[in-house]
């Protein structure tokens, strides 16, 4: 029997600042996530980052806590337990960081049976960040508890049509009747990221049209999935070059993917852009990124810089069409 693991990337077990602190040292170590000398990266997360960001940090998860805990885990689990009805297979969700985590999720599925593991990680577009350190530890964690256990991990879906088609209902459904944009908001990578996947080693970002140029590197340029996305879902909503665009989120430092976020939201309303809405496609499960920095943070921004209206759309969470296609895509 088969069994199914849905991984997310992971959140605070509580808003305890000991539990904040845990969860930002445990992400941050990662060396796909902070890829720079472990020697300089312990010191920058230990006597840095996390004693100076993590009061910060929790007070941002204290905007968005709900009396059931932390909206990433309740959202991944309500995707699970549809996706569960839907298989007739057993299905557990687990996080990158934290809990509950990949170890136990496997266990648990092998415990009841389960003689096959498929493990989803639930990010539409690669990123070493993402998609690759979570192939990386499922591998490692089924070869610690037994090499000869029958595993898969699916790939990204970021042009999958059902993907798609999920995407750009659960937009459709958001539109008011009249506004000016739709901003398609991703969470940003450092460019060094995208160049590192880069296959070829000399297409991503060497010039302004990388992404549109047909190359082997696509398969792992995140630009170039963000862009796919956008370009899809626009098609299907109807929408002209002048009526949508791409920007980054969440940047930490020089030298990430532009425009970012937050210095688009502030020019808008200069350009006449008065009426908005924001929709964050990097994300299945809405998350302190979605909940606070966007449906929070990014409106006050947008509305003090003079914006009119600002429409947030939701992640597409358990949407009905999102788990069709979640279904789909994994017996195929």
């Amino acid at each position: 029997m088969k069994g199914i693991v849905l991984i997310n990337l992971g959140s605070p077990k509580n808003l305890k600042l000991s539990s904040v602190k845990s969860y930002l040292r445990e992400f941050l170590s990662d060396d796909y996530v902070l890829d720079i000398p472990k020697l300089i990266q312990k010191i920058l997360v230990n006597f840095i980052i996390v004693p100076f960001r993590s009061l910060k940090t929790k007070k941002a998860y204290e905007s968005i806590w709900t009396s059931k805990g932390s909206p990433l885990i309740i959202n991944t689990n309500l995707i699970g337990k549809k996706l569960e009805e839907k298989l007739n297979l057993p299905v557990e969700i687990a996080m990158r960081y934290q809990e509950p985590s990949i170890k136990d999720s496997i266990l648990r599925l092998l415990e009841s049976g389960c003689d096959e593991i498929t493990a989803v990680p639930l990010y539409p577009h690669y990123a070493q960040a993402t998609s690759l350190t979570t192939s990386i530890e499922v591998e490692r964690v089924i070869k610690d508890i037994d090499p000869d256990i029958k595993f898969s991990i699916t790939p990204p879906f970021y042009r999958e049509e059902g993907y798609i088609k999920s995407l750009s209902n659960s937009i459709k459904n958001y539109l008011p009747n009249e506004f000016d944009y739709l901003l398609f908001s991703y969470h940003g990578i450092p460019e060094r990221h995208v160049k590192k996947m880069d296959p070829t080693l000399s297409h991503c970002l060497n010039n302004k049209d990388c992404c549109s140029v047909s190359s082997e590197a696509h398969k792992y340029c995140y630009k170039h999935q963000v862009l796919t996305t956008s370009e899809l879902c626009a098609e299907q909503l109807g929408l002209n070059k002048d009526q949508w665009g791409v920007s980054f989120q969440s940047r930490i430092g020089p030298g990430w993917l532009q425009p970012f976020t937050d210095k688009v939201l502030e020019e808008f309303p200069k350009q006449g852009v008065k009426k908005i809405v924001v929709v964050c496609p990097a994300f299945i499960a809405d998350n302190l990124e979605t909940l606070e920095e966007m449906d929070i943070r990014a409106r006050e921004t947008f509305l003090d810089y003079g914006g009119k209206e600002f429409t947030f759309v939701p992640c597409i969470n358990d949407n009905g069409l999102w788990i069709d296609f979640l279904a789909n895509f994994i017996t195929e």
